[in-house]
């Protein structure tokens, strides 16, 4: 496989940020064809996102943007609509008792082409306390640190 067969066309940092991946999987998503076109051009934004298992048995994204196609016509699709995720069966079912515990969501992560296709990887997460920010970014601060001092000895 290619590098540019995973080449991310979005990624979610603030949900690395705000939650702790549990578990990962790749799904796809159904799209109308400007929408394809629109993030081809890169006009995809994961931030607010989040899915929900409906009802029905399906999985709907919910808050992902996909700006409008620039050359598109009054057949242009609506940028915040929810978007059905194409999951097995087997996944579904899989996901339906994980995210029945409290504090667990499905957020995408990253969106990225396989194979002509666009693909999101969902991540199972639980929330993250603002006690394991502080921790994360002390620990970002002494990596960061230590770095730099074994740079500036090989430097010497």
């Amino acid at each position: 496989m290619t590098a540019e067969a995973h080449k991310p066309i979005a990624t979610n940092r603030k949900a690395r940020r705000d939650y702790h991946v549990l578990d990962k999987i790749e799904a796809g998503i159904a799209l109308l064809g400007t929408e394809v076109k629109s993030i081809r051009q890169g006009n995809l934004n994961l931030t607010e996102g989040y899915a929900r298992l409906e009802k029905t048995g399906d999985v709907l994204l919910y808050g992902v943007h996909i700006n409008p196609y620039d050359h598109g016509n009054v057949h242009n699709h609506e940028p915040a609509r929810p978007r059905r995720l194409l999951l097995h069966r087997r996944e579904i079912k899989r996901l339906f008792g994980q995210t029945a515990i409290k504090g667990h969501a499905l957020v995408p992560l990253r969106a990225y082409f396989r194979r002509g296709k666009v693909k999101i990887e969902l991540g199972l997460c639980k929330g993250k306390q603002d006690i394991d920010k502080r921790q994360d970014m002390k620990r970002k601060t002494a990596d960061r640190e230590a770095e730099r001092a074994m740079s500036a000895r090989n430097r010497r």
